[in-house]
């Protein structure tokens, strides 16, 4: 339940739902609109799941009492890991407390769509430890237009978004090879992707330091990138260090963009471990000098120090080669533990993005193998301290034994990089957030309302209506939502209602899985999903796909 005093709700408002049709006031809110404008004092009113006036004096059937407390438009989550989740738990409690109305999934280049029969059980398995991999789920879509069509049957709360990922087009065209594409293959990419975006798909993202994408180099995100372009997409790459090469990175995928016109994204875009401190400034000069030379570009990230993963993303790139068995067959061979070991401990692994990896840093979040429980909340150093073992014994035979499966937390994050980086004005938000394992990150339920609370009202960091339109309007333009992420008349009612002095985050390391407080009610598509601080289990939520004329949402 969210705190503070929930906004009242009279004339009728007495039990029940109201659905998207019904007429709603909220009556004398403080109004930030999305777009950055300064707030106002007014009523609001919606019917058939739109804005239909604003004013004074409005009346409806249902009025809620919005006096000291802010309306925004929906939070727009810019990257999240709700693949599944989604359909396994519709109500979606984790985004809806903090005010999410929309998010953009199919991120870090791999997903479950485009998909074979093959792909797909691989898929399954390297994806288990940021989506879980459910016992008895019904894989009953292939393709992107399959997907988004399972979103639409199943009815879930918010909307989503999808991104076409480039691993999953990789995987299809020639399994997890490290080379080059041949012509067909990059021919059968090019045409997945294709569908893909004719299907509805906003953009492509890539995950660069995850297998198979580490493979492709330069000119083939070219090409793809290329395509994307031509259908108004954007790219949206996890770039290929956010360490050692972190700058190099972000360097390529801007190089990218000019070369081909495509619009970019730079998720969780942030300057993380030791060789980065204090140096967000290089990679905010990188965008300026891009946005000058007319390269249409954002960013989001999340308002946290620790990144998560998995702790097999911290492999090096060739004994991940061949896909998730392949990887397993050379943690039990002594000579690729060897070399394995030179690589993280002494050379630093590109899959820890070329730093040595500090075991003090890595703290297990998530396990599948019951057995494994009890190294939850530990630190990789402090089981190897306790059992004699070095870091990286213990890092391989957690690997092994929960076949890949581990989630991590990895505390390699700086305030002075994080809080520059949200002052851009190309900045978005992006929770970044994975809801499985017993201690996820607590950015899956506490990074919309940290940012309104902590970094906004309690440090000022941001202004109220700066950091709304990094949550709404911002990053409702570039995806291309057409009367979405704004309060005007005529636009959808994704809407927060929420009290500016209560908003704060719950959700902590320890216990994760609290939801925000001081967001009274959120709607979506015109129907309430929270109401006076409690979820009302409505899914009036649908997949958004991409025409030719813009995002569609019928």
């Amino acid at each position: 339940m969210a705190g503070g005093r929930a906004g009242r709700v009279g004339v009728g408002g007495a039990g029940g739902l109201e659905g998207a049709g019904d007429a709603v006031v909220f009556r004398g809110a403080t109004v930030v609109d999305g777009t950055g404008a300064d707030r106002y004092r007014a009523d609001v009113r919606i019917a058939d799941g739109l804005i239909t006036e604003i004013g004074r004096g409005l009346g409806a059937p249902r009025v809620v009492d919005a006096d000291g407390l802010v309306l925004t438009p929906g939070f727009i989550d810019m990257h999240a890991h709700s693949d599944l989740a989604l359909l396994l738990e519709p109500e979606h409690p984790a985004k809806v407390t903090q005010g999410v109305t929309c998010e953009v999934l199919g991120q870090d280049g791999l997903s479950y769509a485009p998909v074979d029969d093959t792909t797909l059980l691989a898929l399954r398995r390297q994806l288990a430890g940021w989506n879980g991999d459910p016992e008895g789920f019904d894989w009953d879509w292939r393709g992107v237009a399959g997907y988004l069509d399972r979103i639409d049957r199943t009815g879930v709360a918010v909307n989503a978004c999808y991104l076409v990922p480039h691993g999953s087009l990789r995987m299809l065209a020639m399994g997890w090879a490290n080379r080059p594409p041949a012509p067909a293959e990059l021919d059968r990419m090019r045409q997945q992707l294709a569908q893909g975006l004719l299907d509805g798909a906003v953009g492509m993202s890539s995950g660069l330091s995850y297998t198979p994408g580490m493979y492709a180099d330069t000119a083939e995100l070219v090409e793809l990138c290329t395509v994307v372009a031509a259908y108004g997409g954007f790219h949206a790459p996890h770039q290929r260090s956010y360490g050692a090469g972190a700058l190099e990175g972000y360097a390529e995928m801007v190089e990218i963009a000019r070369r081909t016109g495509c619009a970019l994204h730079l998720t969780h875009a942030t300057m993380n471990f030791g060789v980065n401190r204090g140096r967000a400034g290089e990679l905010l000069e990188l965008v300026d000098e891009a946005l000058a030379d007319g390269v249409d570009l954002t960013l989001d990230s999340y308002p946290y120090l620790p990144g998560s993963t998995t702790l097999a993303a911290l492999l090096p790139s060739w004994a991940t080669e061949g896909g998730p068995a392949a990887t397993l067959t050379r943690l039990a061979d002594p000579a690729a533990r060897e070399r394995i070991r030179y690589d993280v401990e002494e050379q630093g692994s590109d899959g820890c993005h070329g730093v040595v990896t500090d075991w003090a840093t890595i703290q297990i979040s998530g396990v599948r193998a019951a057995e494994l429980a009890a190294t939850v909340g530990r630190t990789v150093a402090e089981l190897a301290a306790e059992r004699g073992r070095s870091g990286t014994e213990v890092f391989l035979d957690l690997l092994r034994r929960d076949e890949l499966a581990t989630t991590i937390l990895q505390h390699v994050g700086h305030e002075e990089n994080v809080r520059a980086i949200m002052r851009h004005p190309a900045h978005t938000v992006g929770s970044d957030g994975l809801l499985v394992g017993a201690r996820p990150h607590p950015r899956a339920w506490g990074t919309f309302p940290r940012y309104l609370g902590h970094y906004s009202r309690d440090l000022g960091v941001l202004t109220l209506e700066e950091t709304v339109a990094r949550m709404t309007g911002r990053p409702a333009a570039r995806l291309g939502l057409h009367r979405r992420g704004r309060i005007a008349p005529g636009h959808h009612a994704d809407l927060v209602l929420l009290d500016p002095g209560q908003v704060r985050d719950a959700a902590t390391f320890e216990h994760p899985r609290l939801p925000a407080e001081g967001i009274e009610h959120v709607y979506v598509n015109g129907t309430a999903v929270v109401r006076q601080g409690r979820t009302t289990g409505a899914r009036p939520g649908r997949a958004l796909r991409r025409t030719d004329r813009g995002t569609r949402a019928l």
